[in-house]
C-alpha cells in the first residue's frame, strides 16, 4: 500500500510532538508562517495575537496585506499559509469558487462566533427615522446619495454595489464611497461632529461600537444575512498546510477568540499603537488564554510551548 506523503508528514510530526525529543518538530520550511491580513483591524488584532505566540515558540511569522480575493488566491497558490478572517456568510460569494475547486481548506469550527456585519447609522440618524434598509432612499438628500464602505474589493462593498445596481430598496443612483476602514471611520466621526446623516458599514467586534453611539439597520437580511448580518469567522488555510506543519496546525486548530478580547486588542491599534505591541500587552494581562491555545503545541525546537511563550512575554 502506498501511504500519501501528507499522511507520513503528519505521522512524523505527531511522533515528534508525543516524544518531546530534541530538535525541530517540523521541517525547516514550516518556520516561516505566512498570514494574510485584509486590513480590517479585527483581523490585524487576531493575526498579531497569533504572531506573538508563534514568535515565542521560535517561529518566524510574516503578514501580507491583501484584498479578500488576493488572500484566497494566495492560499490557493500556497504563497500564503493562513487567513484568520473568513467572515461567513458575507464572504461566501468570494470564497465559493475556491471551495468548489477545492483549492484551499476551511477549518470546520469558527475561531469567532457572535459577530455581526451590516449597514449602520449614528443613533441620532436612527432617531430621526432612518432605522432600516427600506428607509435609506427616503433620506437621499440628507445622505447626499452616498453609502460609505471600506477598501476596494471588499465583500461588504460588493454587497452594497449589488444593491445599488439592482435598485434594491430604491437605492439606484446612490454612490458607494470606497476608501479604507480608517478612512470610513474618519467620515463617520466627521458626520457625527457636524450632526450630518451618514450610512456606513458597521461590524462587531470593533471599538467603533464603543466609540460611536450607533444603530445597526434592520431589514437587510436578504443582503447581509439574518440577525443584522450575524456572522461567524473561520480560519482558511492552504491545502495540506495543517498536515505539512502539524505543530503550527495544532495551534491554528486550537484558536478561539472572543468579541471583548478582539475589541480590547483593536482599541490601541486604532489609536496608532503598533499591532504586535498591542497584542503583547493584552496577552501579558490575560495569560490564561495560552493554556487552551497551546494545548499539544511545542516550540519549534521541541520544548514546552506554554512555558516558552510565557517566558517570551516576561510572565512569571
Amino acid at each position: 500500500m502506498i501511504v500519501p506523503r501528507a499522511a507520513v508528514l503528519a505521522l512524523l510530526g505527531s511522533l515528534w510532538l508525543a516524544s518531546g525529543g530534541a530538535g525541530a518538530v517540523e521541517p525547516a520550511e514550516c518556520r516561516p508562517v505566512r498570514f494574510a491580513d485584509i486590513g480590517w483591524t479585527d483581523i490585524t488584532a487576531t493575526t498579531s495575537l497569533v504572531t506573538v505566540v508563534l514568535q515565542g515558540l521560535g517561529y518566524k511569522p510574516v503578514t501580507t496585506i491583501a484584498s479578500v480575493p488576493i488572500a484566497f488566491t494566495g492560499l490557493k497558490k500556497r504563497s500564503l499559509d493562513v487567513f484568520l478572517g473568513y467572515w461567513n456568510p458575507s464572504m461566501i460569494p468570494i470564497i465559493d469558487p475556491f471551495l468548489k475547486d477545492k483549492s484551499l481548506e476551511v477549518l470546520p469550527t469558527p475561531n469567532l462566533s457572535g459577530a455581526k456585519y451590516t449597514l449602520a447609522v449614528p443613533t441620532f440618524v436612527a432617531d430621526a427615522g432612518l432605522k432600516s434598509f427600506a428607509d435609506i432612499a427616503h433620506f437621499r438628500a440628507e445622505l447626499d446619495g452616498k453609502i460609505y464602505g471600506i477598501e476596494p474589493g471588499n465583500d461588504g462593498n460588493a454587497l452594497i454595489q449589488k444593491m445599488i445596481a439592482a435598485n434594491q430598496f430604491g437605492l439606484g443612483g446612490f454612490r458607494l464611497v470606497e476608501s479604507s476602514e480608517a478612512g470610513m471611520l474618519i467620515e463617520v466621526q466627521r458626520a457625527i461632529d457636524r450632526h450630518k446623516f451618514i450610512v456606513f458599514l458597521g461590524w462587531e467586534p470593533h471599538p467603533m461600537n464603543e466609540r460611536f453611539k450607533m444603530t445597526y439597520l434592520s431589514g437587510g437580511d436578504s443582503v447581509f444575512g439574518p440577525n443584522y448580518g450575524g456572522a461567524a469567522v473561520y480560519t482558511a488555510v492552504a491545502n495540506g498546510y495543517l498536515e505539512r506543519c502539524p505543530n503550527v496546525g495544532t495551534l491554528i486548530r486550537n484558536l478561539k477568540f472572543g468579541l471583548s478580547m478582539e475589541s480590547q486588542v483593536m482599541a490601541p491599534i486604532l489609536q496608532k499603537r503598533e499591532p504586535v505591541a498591542s497584542a503583547q500587552e493584552w496577552l501579558r494581562a490575560n495569560p490564561a488564554v495560552l493554556s487552551d491555545w497551546l494545548k499539544g503545541v511545542q516550540t519549534f525546537d521541541g520544548k514546552d510551548g506554554v512555558g516558552a511563550v510565557r517566558t517570551y512575554l516576561g510572565i512569571h
